[in-house]
């Protein structure tokens, strides 16, 4: 079965759940590189490449998170991970949700970074849909660079070239199919936050402290729907923590896979 996601691996380790690293939009799993350097701990750690990123573009179904989530529950399984605590930024969280939903057995705990569980207001879906819609008319990403400076905390814009320079190669390197494929997918997706209600892990809600794409706000809501969680709040980092403070958001992951297998 074409599973359109794939799996990389940064660690293999002992028994207990493996921790996953879900991507945002329009990245792929090298967001979570610096982030899984500084992973504390023995366990297995791998990101996925969800549908749409480089080598994942072609054959796509249907637009939708609901795919997605199954794209990684079917690399996950051919990995052999049959239990996870799975860490999802913006996109990635809503793919994270999705799996709750979709593959409960496979989720022993959820790490939602920088991301929300509502879904989009109608200003907010038609702006993907137009992105959507430029990207295939140009067969160019140029209309997802503007994103990046509203990605980052200012400080890091402003005195951090190389991480800006870095995640702008990231975007660089998508699929112009990819990218539209996703933004159609996130317009589509439901509010996820009666999953949170539902879920019996335990949970960790990571906001940058100014994280302007989504807020503390929207952190706090999660926080206040799930049954076990935690909020972390990361100081100088946008929406964009696991890259601009990654040895922040590795610790609290740490954290939760320790909580997930207690």
């Amino acid at each position: 079965m074409e599973t359109f996601a794939g799996v990389h691996t940064y660690r293999t380790g002992v028994d207990g759940p493996a921790l996953v690293l879900l991507h945002g939009f329009p990245y792929d799993h090298r967001m979570w590189d610096a982030a899984a350097a500084e992973m504390p701990g023995d366990g297995t750690v791998v990101a996925v490449d969800l549908p749409g990123t480089p080598g994942h573009a072609s054959g796509l179904p249907e637009p939708s998170l609901d795919a997605s989530a199954d794209a990684v529950a079917g690399a996950l399984s051919a990995a052999g991970i049959t239990r996870a605590v799975v860490a999802g930024l913006s996109m990635g969280g809503y793919v994270a949700l999705a799996l709750a939903h979709r593959h409960p057995a496979l989720v022993a705990g959820l790490a939602l970074v920088d991301t929300r569980s509502t879904a989009d207001g109608e200003q907010a879906r038609r702006g993907r849909l137009r992105m959507a819609e430029e990207v295939e008319r140009t067969g160019s990403v140029d209309p997802a660079r503007g994103g990046i400076a509203a990605a980052l905390a200012p400080a890091t814009t402003l005195g951090r070239p190389e991480l800006v320079s870095a995640v702008t190669t990231w975007v660089e390197d998508q699929p112009p199919v990819g990218v539209a494929w996703a933004q159609r997918a996130m317009a589509a997706r439901p509010d996820r936050t009666a999953v949170l209600r539902e879920f019996d892990g335990p949970v960790s809600v990571v906001v940058g402290a100014e994280d302007a794409l989504t807020p503390v706000a929207e952190a706090e809501h999660m926080v206040s729907a799930a049954r076990d969680a935690h909020l972390v709040v990361v100081p100088a980092a946008g929406h964009l923590s696991a890259v601009e403070q990654p040895d922040e958001v590795a610790e609290v992951l740490a954290e939760l896979v320790v909580r997930a297998g207690a």
